[in-house]
């Protein structure tokens, strides 16, 4: 790579070609993510206690109320489930397709962007399951005794879908210093214009967390806070590239 970073190893091929192997792309994220489903979906009693140790203090609280609530249950477990187990295989289909039209730099900026993004993924996933999801489940039955209508039952449906939430939404928006790194590394966007805007983006990353987490204050500061921290982290990032440049 250092002695000739800028060599494709991708002949010209016929269009045809690159329809089948996109077709190949499909099929073969689309069957990972059905057969990690299906693991899921089969260990989900084992998930499910794991996304129900947050609320450890409630758990006598966390009942199914429905006939269907077992199903449901291992339904959405299921779903995300394998959109988690599967996310190695499906990114390695796209980078089966891609990675030979690409030049050797761009093979490992985009590695180093593949890793940088999983590390804060899991991150984010991290604070998410272990500081997030207890201060909301004790802020929310706080306020319910407050107001004079305490709970004795919590829906397991409803825990369930609040907990997936809140753990992808803090994953996803820890993407936000890669995405804006890439876009400085690109020229798209410089450090002294993000700078400019670093009002906007504060004012943004607590609009962010309001629409991305359940309605209580706590988990929205929860996430606001680390994103205008990346914010501050990215700015910096792209300056030293640029004066490496």
């Amino acid at each position: 790579m250092i002695s000739n970073p800028n060599f494709r190893n991708d002949p010209q091929r016929p269009l045809l070609e690159h329809l089948r192997a996109l077709r190949s792309m499909v099929l073969f994220g689309g069957a990972a993510w059905l057969v990690c489903s299906v693991l899921a979906g089969a260990f989900s009693p084992w998930i499910l206690a794991m996304l129900k140790a947050p609320a450890m203090e409630y758990e006598g609280m966390l009942q199914g109320l429905d006939l269907t609530s077992g199903f449901s249950a291992i339904f959405s477990i299921a779903v995300w489930g394998g959109v988690a187990l599967g996310f190695p295989f499906m990114a390695y289909a796209v980078l089966r397709f891609v990675f030979p039209a690409l030049t050797r730099r761009e093979k490992a900026v985009l590695l180093s962007v593949l890793l940088s993004g999983s590390v804060l993924f899991l991150t984010g996933v991290y604070l998410a399951y272990a500081q997030t999801l207890p201060l909301v489940v004790d802020v929310f039955q706080r306020v319910n005794g407050w107001v004079g209508l305490p709970v004795t039952t919590i829906r397991i449906e409803g825990y369930i879908a609040i907990a997936i939430k809140t753990i992808i939404a803090f994953g996803l928006v820890f993407q936000l210093p890669l995405v804006l790194f890439v876009l400085g590394l690109f020229g798209v966007v410089t450090s002294d214009a993000l700078r400019e805007k670093r009002r906007v983006a504060i004012v943004a990353s607590f609009v962010l967390g309001m629409l991305l987490t359940p309605p209580d204050p706590m988990s929205q500061i929860m996430m606001a806070v680390p994103l205008c921290l990346l914010y501050e982290i990215s700015i910096w990032a792209i300056w030293l590239k640029e004066r490496a440049r």
